[in-house]
């Protein structure tokens, strides 16, 4: 069956595309396996080369790329332009530090010498979603493929034209052919890629679900995973905090992709002291963000990608406010035809809502008063999420406490969360498990060898 790509500001087919059958993902994954032969046993140097190439490639078709992923999914296009430089940006951190992340680590034990040598497994699947079509793949596949192993991307159906520009980004670069390749399949096909024996882990970006399946199936194979499945960040400020800063930053957190980002801030507790002064400032920020065609300069605010996720965001406020929580904001007439969707803030959720508990994929942020940082942390952590988490505080002891007992992959203090290279990340809890970017995520898949030598 054919799939379609959506404009999402406007619900016009963009482009149809034939999925890969059965024939095609055996020649794909062939390819795969013939390609880590020799591409496992290249120099740093030439790794480091292509990854360099791969980068100018990215930066010469910044224009074109970024206007695609607006195209494919509705995000501004400053943000998209953005992205497609931050995807240069790995490309470059792994050519510059890929070999010293893999350096031998040596041990001293007994014997005459003793390390820890690493190796690349193999193909590796990675299963990447739609809300950072560039980043979320480029974030994998810079380490992979500077750590000698290759590459096979399953992609979120509504962006395969992205899907399809990175395997020619890779190919115009340099790389060897079936060193990187995109699978235009559907998840009913991923079992499978997961089943064969040439492919040796798999990696996920996404929901719960689709991370409990893929890495079910993987540990049927005995076969690594690294998951990495959504949040419900925290944004905590204290009294200490520049409330200006706080509240630019809450803003710029909850709203970035238009509030589809697995690290945006999406529930914000406030203490009493400085809640009226926040309150205020947060409302009238939000109601100021400027939504519209995300191709116009300027534009905060775009569609939501699908219709699925604009109508189950509407659902998850309205069964908020009826659960009790008040609507801050009044919501404007919207076009009819696109998956527009407007920002919002709840106030006040109790905690069996779905601003409490859900992640809300859309800019609607959760606010709520707390009397103490030990309050804020308490309720931050009833989530079953533990992606990312932020403070805003000036007391070196506020920190020392976040830092140790919110339950998240990160602590952001005075600064929003963000994903960089340089930086392991990551989830705990129901976000996952493993670590992506730094030398944790070059690590992530391969072979660490112990060598002794008498």
């Amino acid at each position: 069956m054919s799939v379609q790509s959506v404009n999402p500001a406007n619900e016009e087919v963009i482009e149809t595309f034939e999925p890969h059958n059965d024939v095609d993902i055996e020649h794909r994954v062939a390819a795969a396996d013939e390609a880590y032969t020799h591409w496992r046993l290249t120099s740093f140097d030439k790794r480091a080369d292509l990854l360099r190439a791969a980068a100018s490639v990215l930066e010469d078709r910044k224009e074109t790329l970024a206007r695609q992923m607006v195209m494919e999914m509705g995000k501004p296009l400053a943000q998209a332009t953005g992205e497609v430089e931050k995807c240069a940006w790995v490309c470059r951190h792994y050519a510059e530090n890929g070999e010293a992340y893999l350096a031998d680590e040596t041990i001293k034990t007994d014997a005459k010498s003793a390390y820890v040598h690493h190796l690349p497994i193999g193909p590796v699947l990675a299963v990447m979603p739609w809300n950072f079509p560039l980043w979320q793949v480029f974030r994998f596949a810079a380490p992979a493929l500077m750590a000698g192993n290759v590459g096979l991307l399953k992609h979120a159906s509504n962006v395969w034209r992205c899907a399809i520009n990175i395997e020619e980004i890779f190919h115009e670069a340099g790389f060897p052919q079936g060193c990187f390749q995109t699978l235009l399949i559907g998840s009913d096909k991923v079992s499978r890629v997961i089943e064969d024996d040439r492919v040796k882990a798999a990696t996920l970006t996404g929901s719960g679900p689709a991370g409990s399946a893929v890495a079910s199936k993987a540990g049927e194979q005995i076969k690594p995973t690294v998951l990495e499945l959504g949040g419900t960040d925290a944004f905590i400020v204290m009294p200490s905090a520049d409330i200006d800063a706080a509240v630019e930053t809450a803003i710029d957190g909850r709203v970035q992709n238009t509030g589809q980002s697995c690290i945006a801030a999406k529930r914000f507790f406030v203490h009493e002291g400085i809640y009226d002064s926040f309150r205020e400032k947060f409302v009238e920020g939000m109601k100021a963000l400027k939504t519209g065609d995300p191709m116009e300069d300027g534009v905060k605010i775009g569609p939501l990608a699908m219709k699925a996720i604009r109508d189950n965001l509407k659902d998850q406020v309205e069964r908020s406010i009826s659960a009790g929580a008040t609507p801050l904001l009044t919501q404007p007439e919207l076009p009819e035809r696109g998956w527009w969707t407007a920002p919002q803030i709840l106030e006040g959720a109790p905690d069996m809502a779905p601003a409490s508990r859900e992640e809300m994929f859309g800019p609607v942020a959760s606010l709520w008063k707390v009397s103490t940082l030990a309050d804020a942390i308490e309720r931050a952590n009833r989530s079953e999420f533990g992606l990312g988490s932020a403070i805003f505080t000036n007391e070196k002891a506020d920190i020392e406490v976040a830092v140790r007992d919110l339950e998240a992959g990160s602590t952001f203090v005075n600064s929003k969360v963000a994903s960089d290279p340089r930086l392991p990340f990551g989830g705990v809890k129901k976000s996952g498990y493993g670590r992506e970017l730094a030398g944790d995520g070059i690590r992530a898949f391969v072979n660490r060898k112990t060598v002794s030598i008498a």
